[in-house]
């Protein structure tokens, strides 16, 4: 991808709390910090955050490439790996003076988190993960069940580089997986925040890397939620990450879609405090 140098001489004359626009609410001694997944931004939390407001400190941030003027945020080499938006998030807990905290993560920041936690297990009490993968592509020789052959992601890509608009028009409600116009419509608008070149970038690392090395090397309590269906991560991803991830939790919701933090905030708020507040 060609880079903007002057995109990055701003950049790097930010902090990384500026460079993710990271934001507050709530109280309570204890801190939770929110971690949106691919296609939105740290407004995806608005509908379950005030019930966490409630009980907790809670910090939010965009990921790197995402939410308004995301670009000025998003480095090709650093963030083509999920190592560098672990280092974000590191970089952004020691400038917020965040000496632990609880992490809630969606998707690919459930990976990052897991990552972060490995690095710096100090700074992490628990991980509370909604709908993570390690892994998107099957792999027939491990028995692993990711959900995508190379051949259905190779089809994604091209549709992205051919009419990204287009390709949205579909992407959405297929990860979405209700019929909630409202909510379709919140997805949709954060999703065409991502410049297309950067979100082709984002997506294709996320579905081609593989980072089930990381889960049983992670040793904070972690909680993982997994809706019952879900076209981006079926529930044997559920199943593998609870197996080799020592000591962890798993819950499966009774929901649809991979954004059930949208769709069915309610059920979604509930379960993330019930593993917040787990002896």
């Amino acid at each position: 991808m060609d880079r903007d140098p002057t995109l990055d001489l701003s950049s790097a004359a930010m902090n990384a709390s500026e460079r993710l626009q990271a934001t507050w609410s709530g109280s309570g001694d204890r801190v939770v910090l929110l971690s949106h997944g691919f296609g939105s931004d740290q407004t995806a939390w608005d509908p379950i955050r005030p019930a966490l407001d409630a009980h907790y400190r809670v910090l939010s941030y965009n990921l790197a490439g995402c939410g308004d003027d995301g670009a000025r945020s998003y480095d090709p080499e650093v963030h083509g790996s999920l190592f560098g938006y672990a280092d974000d998030l590191l970089a952004l807990l020691a400038e917020q003076a965040c000496q632990r905290v609880s992490y809630v993560g969606h998707s690919v920041s459930g990976m990052i988190g897991m990552i972060a936690a490995t690095a710096r297990p100090e700074l992490f009490e628990r991980l509370v993960l909604l709908q993570p993968s390690p892994r998107y592509l099957n792999d027939a020789a491990t028995g692993y069940v990711g959900g995508f052959e190379q051949d259905d992601l190779n089809t994604l890509y091209n549709a992205m580089a051919t009419n990204y608009q287009s390709w949205a028009a579909g992407f959405v409600p297929m990860v979405m997986g209700v019929d909630d116009q409202h909510a379709l419509a919140r997805f949709s608008a954060t999703l065409f925040k991502i410049r297309p070149d950067i979100a082709r970038h984002i997506l294709r690392m996320i579905f081609q890397t593989d980072h089930r090395g990381v889960a049983p090397r992670v040793r904070t309590p972690t909680y993982f939620l997994h809706s019952r269906k879900d076209a981006a991560v079926p529930v044997e991803v559920a199943q593998w990450l609870h197996e080799q991830t020592t000591g962890s939790v798993s819950e499966i919701l009774e929901l649809e879609g991979h954004l059930p933090h949208l769709t069915q905030p309610e059920a979604v708020a509930a379960a993330v405090l019930r593993h917040l507040q787990a002896a």
